[in-house]
């Protein structure tokens, strides 16, 4: 069963926006989140260490056009309101193949409030495994990773297999191809609701060892919002 009110759709216990006609940029993300996390969660960063390390991040994933070869693919950011945030990229929406599956340090809450600003980059590091040839590890397949956020160090992001709950979660956003949206917590049989967003992502390949997605926008263009850099040193 399922009903409209104003721009949002309720399917199945879960809540989505149509991105093809409703979105229009970034700022209905912003609001959404605003929704949903309470204005009494607190997190600051140093700013001085955001200056430094956005230095250093700005230093490091620049790279020339003409040294890129991209693709689209689909990218899910998701996570419990109470929880941390995980991200699965896929071929397609509809696609049972997960190319990769993290769990991010962040709580959802910390996540959001960074989204809140306009702009979310996040850049993920890892060293080779000197036990492993690198000729046979993709880049993807690296199991633990550094995790920036904004510049500023979080933590560890850990790649990770998708357990039932996960399954069930891609089994009801399987219509949904560009959006934001809710599972309530009823729908999930837990405690807690899960938000997540959904897009098409410009996933660029620098080299074996270097490889970045980009939010791309209902009208096709690629932007700033919302960068995730991948990227393997020695």
């Amino acid at each position: 069963m399922a009903y409209t009110t104003g721009a949002t759709h309720i399917v199945e216990g879960v809540t989505t926006v149509d991105c093809q006609k409703q979105v229009r940029s970034w700022s209905l993300l912003r609001s959404l989140i605003k929704f949903l996390i309470p204005t009494c969660t607190c997190y600051y960063l140093d700013q001085q260490e955001i200056v430094e390390d956005r230095r250093y991040f700005n230093n490091n994933y620049r790279y020339p056009r003409s040294a890129l070869i991209s693709t689209t693919i689909t990218g899910t950011i998701f996570g419990y309101r109470r929880g941390k945030i995980n991200i699965c990229i896929q071929p397609t929406p509809n696609n049972t193949t997960h190319l990769l599956l993290l769990e991010l340090p962040v709580p959802t809450a910390i996540l959001a409030k960074e989204m809140k600003s306009g702009i979310l980059r996040i850049a993920l590091e890892c060293k080779y495994d000197q036990q492993q040839s690198s000729t046979t590890t993709s880049l993807l397949s690296e199991p633990v990773w550094t995790m920036y956020c904004n510049g500023k160090n979080v933590g560890c992001a850990v790649k990770r297999r998708p357990i039932q709950a996960d399954m069930e979660f891609f089994r009801l956003v399987r219509s949904v191809h560009v959006g934001t949206g809710v599972i309530n917590r009823k729908t999930l049989n837990c405690d807690d609701d899960l938000m997540y967003l959904r897009a098409n992502f410009e996933r660029v390949s620098r080299s074996m060892d270097s490889e970045s997605f980009h939010l791309i926008s209902p009208e096709g263009s690629v932007g700033q919002e919302l960068s995730i850099f991948f990227l393997r040193t020695r």
